[in-house]
């Protein structure tokens, strides 16, 4: 495979490696069953690596780490690096992180601290929204601030409300044009809000948490399952951003009042179990396939850095789909929307970048 001349400018030397977690599991829940989901099985994800890989080399970078898994996607992939390798097509050296795997997502926050520390340009991550959020959490535990390390999403999961749908290898030469130095922060990243749930009990202890798309609170404590698929109980849904095409949770915000992911503020919606307090009702596609009928006491928009005070004296947590945090009475609940958090590679930009600059063009 031939490299990429990208005529404007040279790989900067010591170009940093770029870091991938690929979720083995993701999309297993139980809206596997209840709804018609797909599932991507195990050769798909490895695929999915393999052209990222394939698109980083191009750009140059030459190496990549990865997050060890037991479930297969090293030993598959490491087979198909070998048969590459064989046919002398070009690929980064792909090391994996020097751990062992507890096919917990403990692995994933292991693998973020490790990569921040081998000094990754970007991190990929293949997952749902719960990966993505297990990933952003790591990177911004501990600091204000924003995280340290970009991240650049591919959609493996459920209702894929944060990462975007896009084709690997297109995101490989995003990512690559970025760590190479091609483009710089300014041009590549977007920055990113998230929702900070803080659960405070009378004793004075304090639990937190994140979320990067919807934060949902229910009155069902004891379902069965972790993710929230059914609209009974629901009491309300804090949303950090809320698109109209979006599956999910959030699709309730997204199509009531949307905002977009690059507008300051969020959305907070009360639902309405009673029948007396309802303002409306709406349909709303919570799960893929499947659409149900959702009733609206109120909404208003959430503005950054005010903390908005659940009114349920108990009940559960939900962060981008998956009951998290359960709480009693006596303890208090609010949720808090927080910008500038993270950052993502803007992979339309980036292209869109680099066509006009003419890096993809080949000497006369």
């Amino acid at each position: 495979m031939a490299s990429l001349p990208f005529t404007s400018a040279a790989p900067a030397p010591g170009i940093p490696p770029v870091g991938i977690i690929a979720n083995p599991v993701s999309a297993r829940d139980i809206r596997r069953i209840v709804a018609n989901a797909s599932n991507l099985q195990l050769a798909d994800r490895v695929n999915i690596v393999l052209r990222a890989l394939s698109t980083l080399a191009a750009t140059g970078v030459p190496r990549v780490l990865m997050m060890p898994d037991r479930a297969g996607i090293r030993a598959m992939l490491s087979r198909h690096l070998q048969r590459e390798q064989n046919l002398h097509h070009t690929f980064p050296r792909v090391d994996f992180l020097d751990m062992e795997p507890t096919s917990t997502v403990e692995d994933t926050f292991l693998a973020v601290r490790l990569l921040r520390e081998a000094g990754v340009a970007a991190i990929i991550v293949l997952g749902g929204d719960g990966t993505h959020r297990a990933v952003v959490r790591e990177l911004i535990a501990g600091t204000t601030n924003p995280a340290p390390i970009p991240i650049a999403g591919l959609s493996t999961g459920t209702n894929n409300a944060f990462p975007e749908l896009r084709e690997s290898s297109i995101t490989g030469l995003a990512v690559g044009l970025y760590a190479t130095n091609r483009l710089d922060a300014a041009q590549a990243l977007a920055p990113n809000k998230l929702l900070e749930v803080s659960i405070g009990g009378s004793d004075g202890a304090l639990r937190r948490d994140i979320a990067l798309v919807d934060a949902a609170i229910s009155t069902d404590r004891h379902p069965g399952a972790r993710a929230l698929w059914k609209p009974e109980g629901l009491h309300s849904v804090f949303l950090a951003f809320a698109e109209p095409q979006a599956i999910g949770l959030s699709s309730i915000g997204g199509l009531l009042h949307p905002v977009a992911r690059d507008a300051p503020g969020g959305l907070s919606v009360r639902l309405a179990q009673d029948p007396a307090r309802r303002r409306f009702g709406m349909l709303a596609p919570i799960a893929p396939g499947m659409v149900r009928e959702i009733g609206v006491e109120q909404f208003q928009p959430m503005p950054a850095g005010q903390p908005f005070a659940v009114g349920l004296d108990a009940g559960v947590v939900a962060l981008d789909g998956e009951r998290e945090l359960a709480f009693d009475v006596g303890e208090r609940v609010t949720v808090t929307l927080r910008e500038n958090a993270f950052f993502t590679v803007d992979i339309a930009r980036c292209m869109g970048i680099a066509a006009a600059a003419g890096l993809f063009r080949l000497p006369s």
